[in-house]
């Protein structure tokens, strides 16, 4: 009876803290993340008004990331089907995730797997999608992504490589940014070549498509 009233009083405190943890964050900008602080090659960033980030940059992570962003309710259920089937195939393990997930990872939770973690993640996109709004997952995911070796953020990113504002970004630049994402202590962003120059041509390429097909609706009216 002692421990069903624990854990029952532990649920409780646990969804009252982390409802007002994600609440306070739909206002200030999350000081830093687990990831940052891990870094072993420390972390530098520079938070950035969404108003501030070029719509290049916010469209090519959608071309590149999750082109469902505004249409989904923070889980892209199609691609996860997809993914579990490829993994099940063996070789290299591809996710399912989408920004909104992405996004719960980098500023709540930790890197790496385990199903622990992903249901943490899987809680914590439940509750961004709820309490935040859309442009606020792009704003927030913009500014925490890790886009290099110790650097955080497309503003960050954008100084490093291109040496300028993330707000005067080509669909070029902003493409290679985005392509570098998944692993940017892997992938170059300047004089990237084979797989990661295609997949940064594709991503520029397709930036227009987002535009044109309004798949950034939810964050440029």
């Amino acid at each position: 009876m002692r421990l069903i009233k624990f854990l029952f009083k532990f649920v409780i405190y646990f969804v009252l803290i982390t409802v007002a943890w994600v609440g306070l964050m739909a206002f200030i900008p999350p000081p830093f993340t687990a990831t940052m602080v891990m870094d072993e090659n420390g972390f530098t960033k520079d938070w950035t008004s969404f108003g501030d980030i070029s719509p290049n940059m916010a469209r090519a992570v959608i071309a590149a990331e999750d082109s469902k962003f505004c249409s989904h309710d923070g889980f892209d259920r199609e691609a996860i089907e997809t993914a579990i089937k490829r993994n099940a195939q063996g070789g290299r393990i591809r996710g399912g995730s989408t920004i909104s997930q992405q996004t719960a990872k980098n500023v709540f939770l930790w890197q790496g797997g385990g199903f622990f973690r992903k249901g943490l993640e899987a809680y914590f996109t439940f509750l961004i999608e709820t309490i935040w709004s859309k442009k606020r997952i792009m704003e927030v995911y913009l500014n925490v992504a890790e886009t290099g070796i110790g650097t955080y953020g497309v503003q960050a990113g954008s100084q490093r490589y291109f040496k300028k504002d993330v707000a005067d970004v080509t669909p070029t630049e902003a493409a290679r940014i985005a392509a570098a994402l998944p692993s940017p202590k892997k992938r170059a962003v300047n004089g990237a070549s084979g797989f990661t120059r295609r997949y940064g041509n594709s991503i520029a390429a397709r930036i227009g498509v987002v535009k044109r097909d309004k798949l950034d609706g939810c964050i440029y009216k």
